[in-house]
């Protein structure tokens, strides 16, 4: 389920903005078609009773005859209108609360004309257009009297209240009044403007969010350039003033960690100079111990001391050294360093990849490679090659016929100064930190060493290298 979920801060905000605006839109559709159907009961309403007293009015003193007569010339299939000795209406019961209080109004507001009684009712719609209203406009016609025949079908088809209303003398007044057709809320005339706000909303929320996460984005890029490259140049300070806030912490620490770079740099220059003259005297005074019994195991401890100290100079030095990255034909560095070690072999030695070229400092990658394949013969006594490229990447597999690495303690060693007790320790060489130093040197080439147990036996080192464009 969560890979289907967003992964970025910038899309989740969207999608909130984008599910807000839709609520609200459902929301303010919602409301405004109650609003509008309760706006129309009232409306409805006050017309019938206007127009019961309309024609209450006009026949009041007429006889019950001209009353007949008045009731003909005023009937249509929309509006009818009759007047009969029994009610339209024939229930004294009405439907609801709203219908109750619409007859005591009018019987209150019409008992000056003589009308005693007042009984209305809600009737269904009917699909039975009138010919006149539901036949079909002509071409020639314009738009408003277009819109006026559709509005008459509307109205002709739509519910109606019909009310009854009984005079003195015991004649009953029918009439029906059609109700307010309510028209959609969303049409196809309004759904490109709808359309069209969402869209300007969903670009101005994605233009905001860029503008707000713009330091998030400024930061990673600037501490992966640092990660790769501590002497890249600093980030410039401009801006809104978070982001100058930001670009500001970075160029202050990354200065901080050149300043520590460069007096681990310092320090280990002295330790390789001061260490240089007490060694030297060492092994002068040793030439003098030619029948020492304790001479061979002197030269030994000499040895070890100055392995150490070279591993940690090269370990001190190696980032921030002044060479310059090359394209490098790796193909070929991998070969020269193999050629160094009768116990290397190439798996595809007669299908040579072509192409494999990378951009790398070339004595660092070489000292990567170096260290891969020592560590590889040194612990698992051979070790056969393997390169190969697919979706621009080099990998270069390095797998020996050693004991491996217990799966818990496979990330452990790419720690400084970590040492497997039984297959690597001071006997066999090393002093933990050849797998560091290969580690950091292919990743501030872009690339990562990885490690895992193969299948047929022994350990398995890639070496993965982004293709140069």
């Amino acid at each position: 389920m969560r890979r289907f979920l967003p992964q970025t801060l910038p899309v989740w905000v969207l999608l909130i903005v984008i599910a807000g605006l839709l609520i609200s839109q459902v929301a303010t559709l919602y409301i405004v078609s109650r609003d509008r159907a309760a706006t129309n009961d009232v409306v409805d309403l006050y017309r019938l009773n206007d127009r019961a007293f309309s024609l209450v009015q006009l026949m009041s003193g007429a006889t019950p005859e001209e009353r007949k007569a008045t009731a003909a010339g005023l009937f249509n299939s929309t509006y009818a209108l009759t007047v009969s000795d029994t009610p339209a209406v024939t229930s004294s019961i009405a439907g609801d609360d709203e219908l109750a209080e619409l007859e005591d109004i009018l019987v209150g507001r019409l008992s000056k004309f003589g009308i005693t009684d007042a009984r209305v009712r809600r009737d269904p719609a009917t699909r039975e257009a009138d010919d006149a209203t539901g036949a079909a406009p002509g071409p020639d016609i314009g738009q408003v009297e277009r819109d006026l025949l559709v509005l008459a079908a509307d109205f002709a088809q739509s519910e109606k209240l019909t009310a009854s209303l009984r005079f003195a003398d015991g004649q009953w007044l029918n009439f029906t009044e059609p109700i307010t057709p309510v028209g959609p809320i969303l049409s196809f005339d309004s759904l490109p403007l709808y359309a069209l706000i969402a869209g300007l909303v969903v670009i101005m929320s994605i233009w905001s969010l860029r503008r707000l996460t713009a330091p998030y984005r400024m930061m990673e890029t600037a501490v992966n350039r640092i990660g790769n490259d501590l002497k890249s140049p600093p980030v410039t300070e401009s801006g809104s003033r978070e982001v100058r806030a930001a670009a500001k912490a970075i160029n202050a620490m990354q200065a901080r960690l050149r300043e520590y770079v460069e007096d681990r740099e310092h320090l280990a220059a002295a330790l390789a100079h001061d260490l240089r003259t007490p060694i030297t005297r060492m092994r002068l005074r040793l030439e003098l111990l030619r029948r020492s019994p304790a001479r061979q195991a002197l030269v030994h401890d000499l040895a070890d001391i100055e392995s150490i100290a070279s591993s940690v100079i090269d370990f001190a030095k190696f980032e921030v050294t002044e060479e310059k990255p090359e394209r490098i034909d790796f193909w070929s560095l991998v070969e020269s360093v193999a050629d160094s070690y009768e116990t290397v072999s190439f798996d595809n030695d007669d299908a040579r990849p072509r192409g494999l070229i990378c951009m790398a400092r070339p004595v660092a990658l070489k000292r990567c490679v170096t260290n891969l394949v020592e560590n590889a013969v040194t612990y698992g006594t051979k070790a056969h090659l393997g390169l190969s490229r697919s979706e621009g990447t080099i990998t270069l597999a390095i797998r020996d016929e050693g004991p491996g690495i217990p799966q818990a303690q496979i990330d452990a060693v790419f720690g400084s100064f970590v040492r497997l007790e039984q297959s690597r320790n001071r006997q066999t060489g090393g002093l933990g930190l050849g797998l560091t130093i290969a580690r950091n040197i292919a990743r501030a080439a872009g690339g990562e060493v990885r490690l895992s147990n193969h299948p047929d036996g022994g350990l398995l080192t890639e070496l993965r290298l982004p293709l140069a464009a």
